[in-house]
């Protein structure tokens, strides 16, 4: 209320008159009369000495007006970055993702369609990644992880078959495709607790009741396809994550249907915000 109070106190004192004041502030004259009159008996002080229609800044009122003009800039500049915010000509948004292989497309489109929004991604296994989304330290989430919250929205982006990845020196590179059982005799490379990739490869496997000769635990994508190309062991990807390379060798996986889903995810009460809510629009659906 007193904001309001102020404003028709500076537009009177810049129009002179309470009439071009109401009609600047597109309110009725009423209006104008009683705010005045509320803030000076409010503070026990006279902003104005009335003279006939005009209005004529008293001692008080004189020492006020520069600091409510510089409120009135404040609001106008208050009210001019909202707009850009909304309009989306700045801002920072936050992205956090299992992979560039599901997000990246639309991170690229979204980032010519609004070139002064700032753009962050974050690489992170798919549990991380939702808790980054929980602690209000990234405002999108792509994961592995179908996860049921009421306070999260989601929405499926990619369903992507799971091969199995060799050297092409390994003796299972020569098949077009293996059962899990083949898989026994040979280390298997699995990525850290907490990755998708290998809570579907442990799920398969004790499925199919195949109890692998060795596991290694490798950290990341990257370290994977090293140690692959060092002949190390093999390891279940999902085809889109598999890395082009001539000495890597992609065979399916007979007789099991292993799919890795991702999802995207945001907190539901930040949907409706424009920096989110126009990533959402572009972003693809699956299934």
């Amino acid at each position: 209320m007193l904001v309001a109070e102020l404003k028709s106190f500076y537009a009177v004192a810049r129009c002179g008159t309470v009439t071009k004041a109401a009609a600047q502030l597109g309110v009725s004259q009423p209006t104008v009369t009683g705010q005045l009159r509320q803030l000076e008996s409010r503070y026990g002080v006279e902003l104005f000495h009335r003279q006939g229609r005009g209005m004529r800044l008293s001692d008080a009122g004189h020492s006020l007006m520069p600091m409510v003009e510089k409120l009135v800039q404040q609001e106008t500049e208050i009210d001019f970055r909202l707009r850009d915010a909304s309009d989306l000509r700045e801002g920072n948004l936050r992205i956090g993702a299992t992979g560039p292989f599901y997000i990246m497309d639309t991170v690229r489109r979204y980032n010519q369609r609004y070139p002064g929004i700032d753009l962050t991604v974050t690489i992170g296994n798919s549990q991380s990644m939702l808790q980054a989304l929980h602690d209000y330290r990234i405002e999108i989430a792509t994961s592995s992880f179908l996860m049921d919250d009421k306070h999260l929205y989601r929405r499926m982006i990619a369903a992507d078959p799971i091969r199995v990845v060799t050297h092409r020196d390994h003796p299972l590179a020569r098949r077009s495709q293996v059962r899990l059982a083949d898989l026994a005799d040979h280390a298997v490379l699995l990525r850290e607790p907490g990755s998708m990739t290998r809570q579907l490869t442990e799920d398969a496997l004790a499925a199919a009741g195949v109890t692998v000769r060795r596991t290694l635990e490798i950290g990341s994508r990257e370290s994977i396809r090293q140690a692959i190309l060092c002949d190390l062991g093999i390891s279940l990807i999902p085809s889109r994550e598999i890395p082009s390379h001539p000495d890597l060798a992609a065979l399916d996986i007979e007789g099991a249907d292993i799919v890795m889903n991702e999802y995207l995810y945001c907190l539901r009460e930040r949907q409706p915000v424009q920096l989110i809510a126009r990533f959402l629009e572009m972003a693809p659906a699956a299934g």
